[in-house]
């Protein structure tokens, strides 16, 4: 029998009811002079994502299923705009999730308001792709079968 077990275990219920769960508070709720950002888990500063030309053949699918080979990288469509997203957290990024450097900050983060911010955490892409298999069937899907080959391997006995 392992020592150890391979998922973490709950605390017992006695616990959890002394626990304290700090529950972020709705933007609306917040009081006169109170920063959101000191309530927010910093999506913003975790991520970046470019805008990509939007696909029209299979060379240009074969670009995006190349991104998506690389860790730590998707690709998103929102309001018919395509996205290379990269997960990576800002180095200047703090414990606390503040900016370290604010006071020198690029101008891009200067010019970000929390007023459309992803704080609430409920949006939702029209699509959303994080491996390249998921792009070729949804190339498939749209232009069609390449001809001559394709991404999935032979049937067993075919070759």
């Amino acid at each position: 029998m392992p020592d150890r077990c391979p998922f973490p275990i709950r605390p017992p219920i006695a616990k959890l009811s002394r626990m304290v769960i700090k529950k972020r508070p709705h933007r609306e709720d917040l009081c006169t002079g109170e920063l959101l950002c000191s309530h927010c888990p910093a999506k913003c500063c975790r991520y970046f994502a470019l805008p990509i030309d939007t696909p029209e053949d299979w060379n240009d699918f074969e670009y995006i299923r190349w991104y998506l080979l690389h860790e730590r990288a998707s690709v998103f469509v929102e309001d018919d705009c395509w996205y290379l997203l990269v997960h990576t957290k800002c180095k200047h990024l703090g414990d606390d999730n503040l900016c370290t450097r604010y006071e020198t900050r690029p101008q891009i983060c200067r010019d970000y308001t929390t007023k459309n911010c992803e704080y609430e955490d409920d949006w939702v892409y029209d699509h959303y792709w994080e491996t390249p298999e998921q792009v070729e069937e949804y190339a498939e899907a749209v232009l069609g079968p390449r001809k001559g080959r394709g991404f999935r391997s032979v049937k067993p006995g075919m070759r």
